[in-house]
C-alpha cells in the first residue's frame, strides 16, 4: 500500500498508559502518511473520523491502533477490496498486561505501531473470483440422513442431486418397523416414517433422484465440481456446488464375534436379523423355525474393545431397547434379558429405558458375556461374570442376539493410511530392505477398488480423509460438520455413530453447511474459520522447483499436480490458512494481504536494543485461532507478562517460514516463541495440521541456529488450548527466563 493512515485510540487506558507524543514521529518513520488520535475510536464519531480520512487523504491503508482485532469487527468493518486493514492491539498486548508509563511499556507499544504500519503497507488489496458457481447441492446416499439433507436443501430453494446405489431409496431404515419415541411422553414405540419421507423426496421438483447408481468421478472444486453419475442406463455429467456424503454405516461382521457364538450355532443372530423378523411379524429359531421361549441381547458386542470396535456405537443401546419392547408387544410369551456392560440411555431415552423396563418384563443386568456355547438340547448357555446376579453365572435362552456396533459406508482409511505411508518409504529410500517391506505394503494396500464412494480427482485421494476410526471427521470440535475437503460435508452415521433421530439432525446441520458455502463461495468468501475472506494465493510459478511440499502439506487438498508435478491450485477449495506460504523452501506463495515478506518486515520493524540495555528483545508468533484469544483473555482478567516480547498474530502455526527465524536471528533478536494450538487427533486444531508441522520445521531449524552459531533454546514450540490462557505469563517468563541464560544473541548491532 502506498498511503497508509495510522489511526490511534486513546480510551480504554491507551492514552494514560502510553505517551503518545512519539507516536506521530514513529508512524511517519514507518511510512505513515496520516496520523489521528480519537478518545473513542470504536465510535460513531471514531469511525466517521477514519472514513474522513480515507476520502480526504486517498488512503489505501489502515492502521487501527486499539484493542484486539477480534473485538470491534462490526464497527471496524472497511471495503477490502478498496482498503488494506491491519489492527494493532495496544489494549492487550501493551496497556493491560504491562506497567503503565513505564520504559518497556513503551518502547513495546511503539514497535507494536511499527510493525502494523510495516504489515500494511506490504498488503495489496484483494480480486474477488469471478468464477462461475454452481449452487447445486449433491447428496450421496438414499438413507434417512441422505433423504432428510435433501429435503433440507429443497425447502431452502436449492437444487439437489441425490444418488443412491440401491435400486431403492431408504437405506437400513427400510428393514425398521419401529423407532424409539421423538415426542412426549417418550415411552412408547414410533411408527417409521421413512416410506413417507421417499415420497415427499421423490415427489419434489427441486430434487433428481438417482437409484442403482454412484458418483463414478467428481472433480473440481467447490462451486464447479464436475459429478459424473454413473447409471444403470449410461454415465451423466452434472454439475454441484456442494456435496453431502451421507452413505451411512454397516454393522459390524459379527462372523469375528466366535467367541459368542456367532457362525457356531445358528441360533446366534444379530439386531439387523431381528430387525427384518420384527418387520416381517415372525419371529422364529433358525435352527428350527419355531418361536423362541427366551431370548438374551448381548451389548457392546464387538463395540468399546481394543480386539474389535474401540468406539461405542451410540445407538446399540436404543436398537435393543426397540427391539424388546416390540418382541413384549407382539410376541409376549417370549421372555427378553439384556446383558449390558453400561446401558447408554442419554436425555428423553431415559424415559423409554424405564418403560420398556416396566412394560416388557424383560430382566436387564450388568455384566460381561465371556462366552456362549451349545447345552446339548437346542438352547445355548450363556456364560456371564461379573454381573448383578453374581459373580459367574450362566443363563439359558433359545436364541442370542448380539448387538453388533457399526462400522462406516466409507473410504478405507486403513489402506490408505498404508499405501501412503509406503509411498513415503519409496521416496525417502533409507535401505533395500524397508523398500522392499514397502512395496510389499503398496502392492498389498495400494489399490482399494470398492471402497471408493466419491471418486474424487483429488491428488491426496478419492475420498475425504478418515480418523483412526475410519470416520471421515476432522474432529472440529466446534464445527462438526467441517471436513478436510472444502465444500465437502459429512453427515449421519457415516460421519459418526449415531441413533436415527441424531442422524436426522445430522442431515439438516450438513444441508445448512453446504447451503452456506454455494452462498459464500458465490461473494468470492472462504468458509470456515477464516469466513469472509476473498484473497486468493498467488503462485511465482517460474521459480517453482516442484518439491511437492505444497501439495503434500495442505491439509484441505487444495493442490493437485500436472503431469510434470507442477502444482495446480484450486482457490476455490482453499481455506486461506497459508500452510503452503510456510512449507515452500523457495517462497513463491503468497496471499495479497498475507506473505512471507510482510511478516519478514514485521520482524525487522522491532527495533532492538543494544547489548548494554540489557533488555532482551524477543517475538512470539502465534495462530490466531486458539493462542491469540488465550494471551487475549488473559489480558482482560489483568495478567502481567514479560514486556520483551513482541507478538506476531499468523493464520495458522503451520504457516511459519524457517526464513523468518532466519532473519530474526541473523539480525540481533534473542529469541523466537512459536505459540499454536495442540496438535493430534484429540484436539482441535482449526487446519488439522498447523502445530505439527511447525514442530516438524522447527526441528529442522536447529541446522540453521548450528550454522549460525546460535544456541537451539533460541527457539521454542508451545502448544497451548483456547481455555488454557492463565498459563500465557508462566510460557512467557520461562522463556524469558531461557533467553537469559543463553545470553544475548550474539549478532547485535550487526
Amino acid at each position: 500500500m502506498e498511503r497508509v493512515g495510522a489511526f490511534i485510540c486513546t480510551g480504554c487506558d491507551i492514552g494514560e498508559a502510553i505517551n503518545m507524543e512519539n507516536f506521530d514521529e514513529v508512524s511517519s518513520e514507518a511510512g505513515a502518511c496520516n496520523y489521528i488520535t480519537h478518545p473513542c475510536l470504536c465510535s460513531k464519531e471514531g469511525v466517521s473520523a477514519i472514513n474522513k480520512a480515507l476520502e480526504d487523504e486517498n488512503l489505501d491503508g489502515i492502521v487501527i491502533a486499539a484493542c484486539s482485532q477480534r473485538v470491534k469487527q462490526a464497527e471496524f468493518r472497511f471495503d477490502q477490496t478498496k482498503y488494506a486493514t491491519y489492527r494493532v492491539p495496544l489494549r492487550e498486548q501493551a496497556v493491560w498486561p504491562m506497567k503503565p508509563g513505564d520504559e518497556d511499556t513503551q518502547m513495546l507499544a511503539e514497535d507494536l505501531l511499527r510493525m502494523g504500519i510495516v504489515r500494511v503497507s506490504k498488503m495489496k488489496l484483494p480480486e474477488p473470483s469471478q468464477e462461475e458457481i454452481d449452487k447445486t447441492i449433491l447428496v450421496v446416499g438414499g438413507g434417512m440422513t441422505g433423504l432428510e439433507a435433501s429435503r433440507a436443501c429443497a425447502n431452502m430453494g436449492y437444487n439437489v442431486l441425490l444418488v443412491e446405489k440401491e435400486d431403492k431409496l431408504g437405506g437400513y431404515m427400510n428393514n425398521v418397523r419401529d423407532l424409539t419415541p421423538e415426542e412426549p411422553p417418550y415411552n412408547s414405540l414410533h411408527a417409521n416414517n421413512v416410506g413417507e419421507i421417499i415420497k415427499d423426496v421423490e415427489s419434489n421438483s427441486l430434487i433428481k433422484v438417482f437409484t442403482g447408481s454412484n458418483t463414478s468421478k467428481i472433480s473440481g472444486q467447490p462451486g464447479q465440481f464436475d459429478v459424473e453419475i454413473k447409471t444403470s442406463s449410461g454415465t451423466e455429467s452434472l454439475r454441484a456446488g456442494a456435496i453431502i456424503q451421507a452413505t451411512g454405516a454397516r454393522p459390524y461382521d459379527a462372523s469375528k464375534l466366535e467367541h459368542l457364538g456367532y457362525g457356531k450355532s445358528p441360533n446366534v443372530i444379530t439386531a439387523s436379523d431381528v430387525d427384518k423378523m420384527i418387520k416381517d411379524k415372525s419371529l422364529a429359531r433358525p435352527s428350527d423355525s419355531k418361536m423362541p421361549s427366551s431370548m438374551l441381547f448381548v451389548q457392546c458386542a464387538g463395540s468399546r474393545d481394543e480386539n474389535h470396535l474401540p468406539y461405542c456405537s451410540s445407538e446399540c443401546c436404543a436398537t435393543t431397547l426397540r427391539q424388546v419392547m416390540a418382541i413384549s408387544q407382539d410376541f409376549p410369551d417370549v421372555q427378553c434379558s439384556v446383558v449390558y456392560r453400561d446401558m447408554r440411555a442419554p436425555g428423553q431415552l431415559e424415559h423409554f429405558y424405564l418403560a420398556t423396563q416396566e412394560k416388557s418384563g424383560a430382566m436387564f443386568t450388568r455384566g460381561t458375556v465371556d462366552g456362549v456355547e451349545g447345552n446339548g438340547s437346542g438352547s445355548l448357555k450363556v456364560k456371564i461374570s461379573d454381573s448383578l446376579l453374581g459373580e459367574n453365572v450362566d443363563i439359558e435362552a433359545d436364541m442370542v442376539v448380539l448387538a453388533t456396533g457399526m462400522v462406516p459406508n466409507a473410504a478405507d482409511g486403513e489402506a490408505i493410511r498404508k499405501a501412503k505411508d509406503a509411498k513415503v518409504a519409496i521416496e525417502k529410500n533409507e535401505s533395500e530392505a524397508q523398500v522392499n517391506d514397502a512395496k510389499k505394503i503398496l502392492e498389498e494396500f495400494g489399490h482399494h477398488e470398492g471402497t471408493e464412494i466419491l471418486n474424487l480427482t483429488y491428488r491426496q485421494g478419492p475420498d475425504m480423509p478418515s480418523l483412526k476410526y475410519s470416520f471421515p471427521d476432522s474432529h472440529y470440535i466446534c464445527f462438526p460438520y467441517e471436513t478436510r475437503r472444502t465444500g465437502i460435508y459429512a453427515a449421519g452415521t457415516m460421519h459418526a455413530p449415531m441413533t436415527t433421530a441424531q442422524a436426522v439432525e445430522d442431515a439438516w446441520g450438513a444441508a445448512m453447511k453446504a447451503v452456506q458455502c454455494v452462498e459464500a463461495i458465490s461473494r468470492s468468501e472462504a468458509v470456515h474459520p477464516r469466513a469472509g475472506d476473498i484473497s486468493i494465493a498467488d503462485f511465482f510459478m517460474q521459480r517453482c522447483t516442484k518439491c511437492k511440499r505444497c501439495t503434500e502439506e495442505c491439509p484441505f487438498g487444495s493442490l493437485n499436480e500436472d503431469k510434470d508435478g507442477t502444482p495446480e491450485y484450486n482457490p476455490l477449495r482453499c481455506r486461506k490458512c497459508g500452510i503452503c506460504l510456510g512449507a515452500c523452501p523457495e517462497r513463491i506463495i503468497s496471499f495479497p494481504d498475507y506473505s512471507v515478506d510482510a511478516v519478514a518486515s514485521m520482524i525487522k520493524a522491532i527495533e532492538v536494543p543494544e547489548e548494554d540495555e540489557e533488555k532482551p528483545r524477543m517475538f512470539a508468533i502465534v495462530c490466531e485461532n486458539d493462542a491469540l484469544p488465550a494471551i487475549d483473555e488473559a489480558a482482560q482478567h489483568g495478567m502481567k507478562w514479560n514486556p520483551w516480547i513482541r507478538i506476531i498474530p499468523i493464520r495458522c502455526l503451520g504457516a511459519t517460514n524457517i526464513v523468518w527465524i532466519a532473519d530474526a536471528m541473523s539480525r540481533g533478536v534473542d529469541g523466537v516463541l512459536l505459540l499454536g494450538c495442540k496438535s493430534g487427533d484429540d484436539y482441535q486444531c482449526h487446519y488439522i495440521r498447523g502445530s505439527e508441522l511447525a514442530g516438524t520445521r522447527m526441528a529442522n531449524v536447529k541446522e540453521t541456529l548450528d550454522r549460525l552459531t546460535l544456541e537451539s533454546d533460541r527457539v521454542k514450540v508451545v502448544e497451548i488450548a483456547r481455555d488454557e490462557w492463565k498459563k500465557i505469563p508462566e510460557i512467557f517468563e520461562e522463556f524469558a527466563e531461557t533467553i537469559e541464560e543463553v545470553g544475548p544473541n550474539p549478532y547485535k548491532g550487526f
